[in-house]
């Protein structure tokens, strides 16, 4: 018997009695996703309170613990990679990617530098050059490997900050905000609130944020863009995070080159249409920004967590976010903290990569236009039951509205109820309506015929009349 937690540890390593029991317990899970309601059930609600207890005085024995977790646990979760979630923005999960997920599990690489983890260091590379590939970007591109688009955009606009800045012969590293010439952002009203986010992170102030109305669709008016010079970080849409709908690069993207302002894409599940022959027109022109953010767990379908900031800017980048220290060897090789905020990173390429390499291209067209396919049939279904779409479908997501702001309130409450599928809630032009994502390589055509009758449901059933309640005798 082991004398010692440490002892334990050891033996567990070795007998490998409970990572089959978590192979197990995932197997069954994926087994049951598909034909399982999108939301726990209140049962498996109020189950969650079985988890509570005081911190253990001493170790807890571990199969035990990952039967709670299983059997509590796996009934909580949302069956986002079952096909039928349309909530946020997510995407299911490439099974390939998944796998090596698991063996990088267990690598549980730390990735600063080549010296800790020349795999990653390398896959890092090949990755950067085959995202340039495929998203028809220019060899100067260079990658940061991130948590997701929220942190690219925050690197983004730092390298952008720290060019327009430096042109001004301004360093802004070391001189900070105190006496610097004035730097201004620019962007259209339907900006992601990560936008907004790191704005303020940034140091530049939201209430400095110079906003550009948008059209019905949620474009940025070219025609109202202020006039570009070389102060001005512009802010541009490749997938509206309502409409799905893409700025106008062609026009904005040469005409701010030109000018000499800095160009940000939020691109998180958009910029993907740049990889499919059939949807690529709606980036043309893109390449003409300086710095992008994607991820890769949305239209890709990796695992969490796992974006990607794009930049063509290397030095700016790189001296936005590098780190120094007397224990930091850097090498020849490549160095990825150089191109994140974060030293310590888990190895999230080794699933971008498997996910771009068991795709490959052919394989990542097929999966960013089927989502578009899928996207119009559950427009077109939904128009042929009398629901009123307000938005061109031409990418991924769909807003569905009614006249009545209660009714849509209610439809999306019965929907959710219904556990048939999830859909969110959103606000289009200051009215509520019901937002659809579709996101997942797992959704069928079966699936969002489904859906679509659990609409016609949930509609239905919001329109009937009340029943008066009974008056209670005290």
């Amino acid at each position: 018997m082991p004398t010692s937690i440490r002892d334990q540890m050891f033996q567990e390593m070795k007998n490998k009695r409970i990572f089959e029991q978590a192979r197990q317990y995932a197997y069954e899970y994926s087994d049951t996703i598909r034909n399982r309601e999108v939301y726990p059930t209140e049962d498996a609600l109020n189950r969650l309170e079985k988890l509570n207890s005081e911190l253990p005085e001493t170790p807890t024995d571990a199969e035990l613990l990952l039967e709670d977790l299983h059997h509590i646990g796996s009934p909580n979760t949302v069956a986002q990679i079952g096909g039928r979630y349309f909530g946020l923005v997510n995407g299911g999960v490439v099974p390939a990617a998944l796998a090596a997920r698991w063996l990088s599990d267990f690598w549980d690489q730390n990735t600063p530098l080549y010296v800790t983890s020349p795999i990653v260091s390398h896959l890092e590379q090949i990755t950067e050059q085959w995202l340039r590939q495929l998203l028809g970007l220019p060899d100067n591109i260079v990658a940061g490997f991130v948590s997701g688009s929220s942190m690219a955009i925050l690197c983004g606009l730092a390298a952008g900050r720290y060019r327009l800045f430096k042109n001004l012969n301004w360093d802004i590293n070391t001189q900070g905000f105190y006496g610097a010439p004035e730097i201004r952002i620019v962007a259209g009203r339907h900006a992601h609130g990560t936008v907004v986010k790191a704005a303020a992170l940034l140091g530049f102030g939201i209430d400095n944020i110079q906003w550009v109305d948008c059209d019905e669709q949620g474009r940025i008016k070219t025609e109202e863009i202020p006039v570009l010079d070389d102060r001005t970080l512009l802010i541009l849409q490749a997938g509206n995070v309502n409409s799905g709908a893409f700025d106008d690069f062609s026009t904005i993207c040469k005409k701010a080159k030109d000018a000499g302002s800095w160009v940000h894409i939020d691109g998180a599940f958009g910029l993907w249409a740049a990889a499919t022959e059939k949807l690529n027109h709606l980036t043309q022109g893109m390449e003409d920004a300086n710095s992008f953010s994607v991820d890769g767990h949305k239209t890709l379908n990796t695992p969490y967590d796992n974006g990607v900031i794009l930049c063509g800017d290397q030095e700016a980048l790189v001296k936005a976010l590098q780190a120094s220290g007397a224990y930091i060897l850097y090498n020849e090789k490549r160095d990825g903290m150089m191109y994140t905020p974060e030293m310590s990173r888990r190895a999230r390429v080794v699933e971008l990569w498997a996910t771009l390499k068991y795709l490959g291209k052919s394989g990542v067209d097929e999966l960013v236009y089927g989502l578009h396919q899928r996207a119009t049939q559950f427009a077109e279904e939904l128009k042929a039951e009398g629901f009123t779409v307000l938005n061109d479908v031409v990418f991924n997501q769909i807003l569905v509205g009614f006249d009545d702001e209660t009714l849509t309130a209610q439809v999306i409450e019965n929907i959710q109820a219904s556990r048939e599928c999830w859909v969110g809630g959103g606000s289009w032009h200051g009215k509520p309506v019901i937002r659809i994502s579709v996101c997942s390589w797992a959704t069928t055509k079966e699936d969002i015929s489904r859906c679509v009758d659990a609409f016609v449901s949930a509609r239905d059933l919001s329109m009937e009349p009340q029943m008066s309640m009974p008056v209670l005798s005290e």
